[in-house]
């Protein structure tokens, strides 16, 4: 099942700096991804050839079914690790791969095909999550890239445009962008004007309004009007590719995390395998029999070898990944979990993470001297922008919709970059826009002076509280304000309250998104320490300051921006139904429904795994010590070692599928 999910969770290649047309699935990429999905399908036939030999041997098959059901199943699943092993021992290193190698044949030799198999389906199958895990991160970047089009106009010098590869972009050369177009390169405006939604870069709410001198980001998108632009930055230096390359250098940082087990594996490697050469070899030396001596060796290898640890570490993070995926949450592997346990602090992106991720009317004040009442205000405004397509027409419709007002028809429709729409309702030339309108021309006198002041004050007032406003004007009087707001999360408050009585430190807030915004989003939830206007190197920088202080960060995102700091982060979680492609992939957890309350129960959860893993480790240690010792200084059988090994092997197991209980989602501590 955790092969399955992690294999959907991949997207298509792509390759930073590169001409659009040559990013499709490289060589390296295309064979990383054939090797990891042949390791599935083995250690998947080997898990298969497991199951029907266990139920030949418990139904009473002839021993010959059985025992070749085991065997085959020891070749599918080993052959990897023996070549990962041997390729190992030539560079000097004898690893825990090799060791589990010769355990499963010495314990297969002396009669024990069933730990054989067993030992091998378990290495198998971790070997093969670790593969795909490793060609996921690698392939997690390269979808970023095609937010970039592929294509740009570029203005020669005589005025002529041309539509040329947008990777052949140079700095200075002039690009035109009309309406709808994804912007080519990184660059500066110089003639015309327009809305670009930057949500890719800054996961600002709403497109914001580009005029001459304000720069513009490859790969986000042109609302309404047209303009030219200077590029400044080439194509493969632009900041989505610096977002690629942040992802990229990320995510192979963190890819060297291992679980604990197997910081130590190479060391309890060497040993085992001397001790257990030396306890063959010396009693030959002093002129003992061989086969009482070869006895003793095998005797040991099957004590002393892993299964107990193995089974110790895995089953209760694997436990824990199961309630958790019952429950809507993906986490990518048991190193996730065990890096989830050890988190201090969390971090917050804001649009789509605490919010929604929508624009909603939060508000509508209708300035008593144009005399008109709040439905009547709204009624306009939803008829002049009925035809618009912009995020902040749909929430004045919504709200109309809402209330059950009748929307209605406009004529001589018209929207201005940056400025807004105007159209004809109900006879009245009505405009909707920008604070800017206030700053037109001058107004005739019988109270639209008084108007322009009151509707002048609850801008103000509106934009302090961190909303985004909306001015209406009547036949050029100043009729009202619309505040467009993103709506919270249910439960975002309490979640941050639990986070901080969990983690002991308060939830940090990182956006985008202006400071007054950030700040009334921040009041709301029970933050303290906002951290507003930030770019994603910007996020990326701030975690890695926190993990230089002694942090274990876990961040929480959904947008592309987000994605260089999910990666950089101990733990990166996505938000699953609107997250973007990159982030979802970036990130080490999906929260599947948008859930933020499975935060809590989800650190809860990884903490009394990592718990319980100390336990098993104690359990374990103690019985392959006791069973080590009784070897070397008593006289062990093989049958009793092998029932202490196996009985060991099966208590740790047990004592891990507890957290499979649903009770375990819902305990905390």
């Amino acid at each position: 099942m955790l092969i399955a999910v992690t294999l959907l969770t991949g997207s298509a290649a792509t390759v930073a700096g590169q001409p659009a047309r040559q990013r499709q699935h490289p060589p390296h990429r295309r064979a990383a991804t054939v090797c990891a999905l042949a390791q599935v399908r083995w250690a998947a036939l080997a898990v298969v050839l497991f199951l029907l030999g266990g139920s030949a041997h418990l139904a009473g098959a002839p021993w010959p079914v059985w025992w070749g059901l085991y065997l085959v199943c020891c070749a599918a699943g080993g052959w990897e690790p023996a070549r990962a092993g041997l390729s190992a021992l030539r560079g000097r290193v004898l690893d825990v791969d090799l060791l589990m190698v010769v355990a499963a044949l010495g314990a297969a030799s002396i009669g024990q095909v069933f730990d054989s198999a067993l030992l091998i389906v378990i290495f198998a199958s971790s070997g093969a999550l670790e593969a795909v895990a490793t060609a996921r991160t690698a392939d997690s970047v390269h979808a970023l890239l095609d937010l970039a089009p592929e294509r740009a106009t570029r203005v020669r010098p005589d005025g002529t445009e041309e539509v040329v590869d947008a990777a052949d972009l140079n700095v200075g050369d002039m690009m035109s962008v009309r309406p709808g177009e994804r912007i080519g390169a990184d660059a500066v405006l110089v003639a015309g004007a327009s809305e670009v939604d930057q949500a890719t870069i800054t996961g600002e709410l709403v497109a914001v309004p580009r005029l001459p001198g304000d720069e513009v980001f490859a790969g986000t998108l042109n609302r309404t009007g047209s303009f030219t632009a200077r590029i400044h930055r080439r194509p493969d230096e632009s900041m989505i590719a610096r977002i690629a390359a942040l992802v990229e250098e990320a995510s192979a940082t963190r890819a060297r995390t291992q679980l604990l087990i197997e910081k130590v594996e190479r060391h309890y490697s060497v040993g085992v395998v001397v001790a257990t050469v030396a306890l063959f070899v010396v009693p030959l030396l002093f002129g003992g029999a061989p086969e009482p001596a070869l006895l003793r060796a095998m005797t040991f290898m099957i004590v002393a070898s892993p299964c107990a640890v193995v089974l110790a570490t895995m089953p209760p993070l694997l436990s824990a990944i199961a309630n958790a995926g019952r429950h809507g949450v993906l986490v990518r592997s048991a190193v996730v979990m065990e890096q989830l346990a050890g988190t201090t602090v969390v971090a917050f992106d804001k649009t789509g993470t605490l919010t929604e991720g929508t624009p909603r009317l939060a508000g509508i004040h209708a300035a008593p001297a144009a005399g008109l009442a709040d439905d009547d205000l709204l009624r306009l405004a939803a008829g002049a922008e009925r035809h618009s397509e912009h995020p902040v027409a749909a929430a004045v419709l919504g709200a109309a919709r809402g209330r059950g007002l009748t929307i209605p028809a406009a004529e001589d429709f018209a929207s201005v970059p940056g400025r807004g729409v105007s159209a004809t309702v109900d006879g009245h030339r009505v405009h909707v826009g920008s604070p800017g309108l206030l700053d037109g021309a001058p107004l005739p006198p019988s109270g639209a002076v008084a108007a322009r002041a009151q509707v002048r004050a609850a801008v103000e007032a509106a934009q302090a509280a961190g909303h985004t406003t909306v001015v209406l004007t009547v036949d050029g009087v100043p009729a009202g304000v619309l505040t467009v707001a993103d709506r919270v999360r249910p439960h975002a408050a309490d979640t941050v309250r639990a986070l901080a009585a969990l983690t002991g430190s308060t939830p940090l807030l990182l956006t985008g998104d202006n400071a007054g915004a950030a700040g009334r989003l921040a009041a709301e939830v029970g933050i303290r320490d906002p951290h507003a206007g930030l770019l994603p190197t910007d996020k990326v920088a701030l975690v890695r300051a926190l993990q230089r202080d002694g942090r274990c960060v876990l961040l929480v995102g959904d947008g592309v921006n987000d994605a260089p700091a999910l990666a950089a982060a101990d733990v990166g979680v996505a938000m699953g139904r609107h997250g973007s492609d990159l982030a979802l992939q970036a990130a080490d957890i999906v929260l599947v429904h948008d859930d933020l309350t499975a935060l809590t129960n989800m650190i809860a959860l990884a903490r009394r795994a990592r718990r319980l893993v100390s336990v098993n480790l104690a359990m374990a240690a103690v019985f392959i010590a006791t069973l080590v010792a009784w070897d070397l200084f008593g006289h062990l059988s093989l049958p009793l070692g092998v029932a202490g090994h196996e009985g060991s092997t099966i208590l740790v197991g047990l004592n891990g599928l507890r957290l499979l209980h649903p009770r375990a989602w819902h305990r905390r501590r």
